[in-house]
């Protein structure tokens, strides 16, 4: 199988290169060449560290773990629940052509087909891919909007839980497909227009949650406002009795124009499927490589260090931290998001502090880095007093955003612990 895929940038449609994809037997490779429109611009950049502006493809093969495309374009693959709805919807479909009587001689899906079912209009960041045909991908069948108003969230959440309870009928997937998002793992969840009509993800309760994690996440992204945290604006409403947490995108403007994301792993360079350790002082390089505020974004990002320990958010790796595009190469951290408490996980960071600390989440491992971001002790003391104060008030966010004594309790464990103890010694 060979596709040739044009890659264009933002509601502008700048073309700024090709995307070559080849598939023969389980072997995949794809190479991406810049067009020579974009190398010429006065205004071209490259797109990731690891795809310099040069003329030519630019070859990638499939790791073990992780994608056959370039970072910055694996960012826009669906993530771990769009993939279930897609593969869901491909075995409905062929499904369909056996009962007819009609050959199914579908290959199982791969790499492209997973990267172009995205739906264009919500896919993550600016990129956009225009197939064969001339076709940005995924398009919108005729008569349907690519993400629905929060009217229809009841219709969302009843084709959600019943793709994870595997009953969903074809019409729950027709109506799902290429609404998933590129932000955030294996939970339930969907692109909807909020009442301001800004788009947003609407993340739903799993049949499977065993404490209100829908409340959990909005709760955790409040209290990182409250802490100096520039954070994606969240707030929870109800759909049949459910609480549904809805979280505003932040690659798009106030005008809905899209802009260019890269997860930390495609700035730092790294594998986050590679099975080795990463660390926040890569993301400190990184900044300072890359970066068009360095200075305040590292201390940005000790700062959601810091709150990350202090409530037990242990799934920061890599991939849940992201950036935004600046200017001709240059990024800033993006919002926060993803920030979830675990009290049930072990205290250990996905992503360590610094090599020499290891993944204890303690607080005496962040301020042993904290020069390495470029912040004075005394600094590093006040930002700590800030983030303290604001999650010593979980248990009244909580209760303003709705939640029961029983549900604030099973948090209890991520919020109360000996790091807070420290937290206040420190101080």
């Amino acid at each position: 199988m060979k596709r040739t895929i044009e890659v264009h940038l933002g509601d502008a449609e700048r073309n700024v290169g090709t995307l070559h994809y080849d598939a023969v037997g389980s072997r995949e490779r794809s190479a991406f060449a810049y067009h020579a429109s974009w190398l010429n611009a006065a205004d071209g950049f490259s797109l990731e560290p690891d795809l310099p502006l040069v003329s030519g493809p630019q070859f990638r093969g499939r790791t073990s773990a992780g994608s056959v495309f370039h970072a910055v374009i694996a960012d826009t693959e669906p993530d771990g629940w769009a993939k279930r709805v897609i593969l869901r919807d491909h075995a409905k479909q062929r499904q369909k052509l056996r009962r007819t009587g009609q050959s199914s001689s579908a290959s199982p899906l791969n790499a492209i087909d997973f990267l172009l079912a995205v739906d264009d209009f919500s896919r993550v960041g600016s990129l956009r891919f225009k197939d064969e045909q001339g076709r940005f991908c995924r398009a919108v069948e005729r008569g349907r909007r690519a993400a629905p108003p929060l009217v229809e969230l009841g219709q969302l959440l009843h084709a959600t839980r019943a793709v994870e309870m595997e009953n969903e009928t074809a019409a729950d997937l027709e109506y799902l497909r290429g609404r998933g998002t590129s932000l955030g793992g294996l939970r339930p969840k969907c692109s909807v227009i909020d009442d301001d009509g800004h788009l947003a993800i609407g993340k739903f309760p799993s049949v499977s949650d065993e404490r209100a994690v829908t409340k959990g996440e909005v709760l955790a992204l409040r209290l990182a406002r409250a802490a100096g945290i520039d954070a994606a604006a969240a707030r929870l409403i109800d759909s049949a009795g459910l609480p549904v947490a809805l979280i505003r995108r932040f690659d798009r403007t106030g005008t809905h124009k899209r802009i260019l994301y890269a997860s930390a792993a495609t700035l730092v360079g790294a594998d986050p499927d590679d099975g080795r350790e990463h660390f926040y002082t890569e993301i400190v390089d990184a900044l300072r490589g890359h970066g068009a505020d360095p200075r305040a974004d590292c201390e940005q990002l000790w700062r959601r260090l810091v709150f990350s320990i202090l409530i037990t958010n242990v799934d920061d790796h890599l991939r849940n931290h992201g950036f935004l595009h600046a200017d001709r190469g240059l990024w800033r951290l993006a919002p926060a998001f993803d920030i979830n408490p675990f009290p049930d996980r072990v205290r250990e960071l996905k992503t360590w502090p610094s090599e020499e600390t290891g993944p204890e989440a303690t607080i005496d491992a962040s301020m042993a880095v904290s020069a390495y971001f470029g912040i004075t002790p005394g600094r590093a003391q006040a930002i700590l007093g800030e983030v303290e104060a604001a999650v010593g008030r979980w248990r009244a966010e909580g209760r303003f955003l709705g939640m029961t004594p029983r549900e604030l309790d099973s948090y209890a464990d991520a919020f109360e612990h000996p790091q807070r103890e420290a937290a206040r010694r420190a101080l």
